[in-house]
């Protein structure tokens, strides 16, 4: 049989569609845009990604109507709305059991289950294509802000073994990657028992052949001692790490039930920075939360500056059903959210170029992961976008380039050094 699979959302969900699309594949379903399976793994952090999930199942329908439609993930697991027009209805477990279910597919089947008790889902990829590979090591959150919905539809922080996630990274190494990413919906709140995230990261960058390891995304509260002497001491965690703020102002960063204020937000990345000079640090903002003040959201921006950001991925707020701050009055009128996210873009970019600048006339390794027209692109350890003249066969190698020019959004560059390291 034929399918194809649609992703909404983050990282995680990227990865878990990853892991379908490798049981379908090893039981024979092949790739296909006249597919028999269609599968929507879809998203529900804001309204408007509901009305993206929703519309994508529409348009499935109506694009494929003979063909079996799985709809499974967040929007699902959140609205769990039985009613809706699919033929099998996924939560956020059991997305392992993909091919079981379309085995058994007779009649219409709903599987979403609680997930306040719900055990971690052990999956592996084996599909590699020699990019940069993810591993999932969490899953859930136990931080409740008070503006998301996740913890309510991904349930507790639950671990993978660590003796799971080595395997899993080894294999991943033998299969060519040089570069792995761990993700996770709270990643560094990974624990496994007594061995903490920390643990996990002093034995991944000790792995042989891993050149870089990156954490998707991880909390201010969670880089403690034992994780800034990871970053300290190995150059195999790279010089990149996003790191949400959700706002710079302390009485909206209260209102959201943020684990910190701006102070030790800022201290704890001139820590970081004092360690590692060159660490590109990227962060999350919400701007339009309820009751944020113009005065308010000029703080956040100072703030911003303050930290040293060199991107800001800038979000307004949505209202989420059941949160506490969708309860909270004083909404933001939805012209004034989108110039204040208009203001906090044109600043990102500033940001974002300035730091650019800084490395014109540098030599750098990076890791080609895409071949375009004769340009290799790829990412340096600090995550800038490199753009060079190159050969297919570079794909997946490390490569010492001199950057020469910023043409944003990328870095254009030669290539100086390269060994072909398989």
């Amino acid at each position: 049989m034929k399918y194809k699979i649609f992703t909404l959302g983050c990282k995680v969900n990227e990865y878990e569609s990853e892991v379908m699309e490798n049981l379908l594949e090893n039981h024979g379903y092949v790739k296909s845009d006249n597919p028999d399976v269609c599968v929507v793994n879809t998203c529900t952090v804001t309204n408007t990604a509901d009305s993206k999930s929703r519309k994508m199942i529409r348009s499935l329908r109506r694009k494929y109507p003979k063909a079996i439609l799985v709809v499974a993930g967040c929007m699902i697991q959140n609205k769990q709305d039985k009613d809706i027009d699919a033929d099998i209805i996924i939560g956020n477990q059991n997305k392992t059991k993909i091919v079981e279910f379309l085995k058994d597919f007779k009649d219409k089947i709903y599987d979403v289950h609680d997930m306040n008790d719900a055990p971690f889902e052990d999956m592996m990829l084996n599909n590699f294509d020699l990019t940069r590979a993810y591993i999932k090591i969490e899953d859930g959150c136990d931080n409740y802000c008070s503006y998301c919905i996740i913890p309510y539809v991904r349930g507790h922080v639950r671990s993978k073994k660590h003796e799971k996630v080595i395997e899993e990274a080894k294999n991943l190494i033998k299969n060519g990657h040089k570069e792995i990413v761990l993700t996770g919906i709270h990643t560094g709140h990974y624990h496994d028992g007594s061995y903490s995230f920390a643990d996990l990261l002093k034995d991944l960058v000790k792995l042989d052949g891993l050149k870089r390891l990156r954490i998707s995304s991880i909390e201010i509260t969670e880089i403690n001692d034992e994780v800034l002497n990871v970053i300290q001491n190995s150059e195999v965690l790279v010089n990149h790490m996003h790191i949400p703020l959700q706002s710079g102002s302390d009485e909206i960063l209260k209102m959201m039930n943020r684990k910190y204020n701006k102070e030790y937000f800022i201290n704890k990345i001139k820590k970081i920075k004092e360690i590692k000079p060159d660490m590109n640090v990227t962060t999350d903002v919400i701007v339009g939360f309820p009751g944020e003040s113009d005065e308010q959201f000029e703080e956040c921006i100072e703030t911003i500056k303050k930290a040293g950001f060199t991107k800001i991925h800038v979000f307004p707020y949505s209202d989420r059903e059941g949160t506490k701050a969708s309860y909270m009055s004083n909404k933001i009128p939805g012209n004034v959210k989108k110039e204040r996210v208009k203001k906090l873009l044109g600043i990102s970019r500033e940001l974002e170029e300035e730091y650019m600048q800084k490395h014109i006339g540098q030599e750098v390794s990076f890791i080609p992961e895409v071949y375009d027209d004769g340009y290799l692109v790829g990412h340096t350890s600090n995550y800038l976008m490199i753009k060079a003249k190159g050969d297919r066969s570079f794909l997946g190698n490390e490569v010492i380039v001199k950057i020469s020019k910023v043409e944003y959004p990328y870095l254009l560059s030669e290539i100086k050094i390269f060994e072909l390291n398989r």
